[in-house]
């Protein structure tokens, strides 16, 4: 497999990994926004924010360690300590800058829909689907700028 392929599988695998994770959060946050519609909104805001984390890096971290569960081992068994702290920081640092920018857009825009007199739920989904959009945006970008995947072969 070539450089460009490997690069670009390891790229699919990080988006797949956080799009089956957003899923998973979406769906469970729309239930609990539904569960406390009788709060106050900003108490459902922060409350399913809070769920929507939980879920989120619960899943994502679990399929990333799946999938890179042999990556940082060497041939002698032991693992590649280096490697490892130099990828976890670059990757903690890409979802870090975009796990920012989405928490804003998703309580302001959640917030704001509630005010609106949206349903909980409907409220939950539709802020979490833009704040996810731009989400994908900044963590691809974040990620080819740390260039976490240059030194694949």
């Amino acid at each position: 497999m070539s450089f460009v392929q490997k690069k670009y599988r390891e790229y699919f695998k990080l988006n797949k990994n956080i799009l089956i994770a957003f899923v998973s959060s979406i769906t469970i946050s729309a239930l609990v926004a539904q569960l406390l519609s009788n709060e106050a909104d900003y108490l459902n805001t922060t409350y399913t924010l809070v769920v929507d984390y939980v879920v989120y890096f619960s899943t994502f971290g679990g399929l990333y360690y799946i999938d890179n569960r042999k990556k940082y081992l060497l041939e002698s068994g032991h693992i590649d300590k280096d490697t490892l702290r130099t990828d976890l920081l670059k990757i903690i640092t890409s979802l870090g800058i975009s796990e920012i920018i989405y928490t804003v857009i998703r309580w302001l825009l959640h917030y704001y829909l509630l005010s609106l007199a949206y349903d909980a739920y409907l409220a939950s989904i539709t802020s979490q689907v833009i704040s996810t959009a731009v989400y994908m945006i900044i963590v691809n970008l974040s990620v080819k700028m740390t260039r976490l995947y240059k030194n694949e072969s």
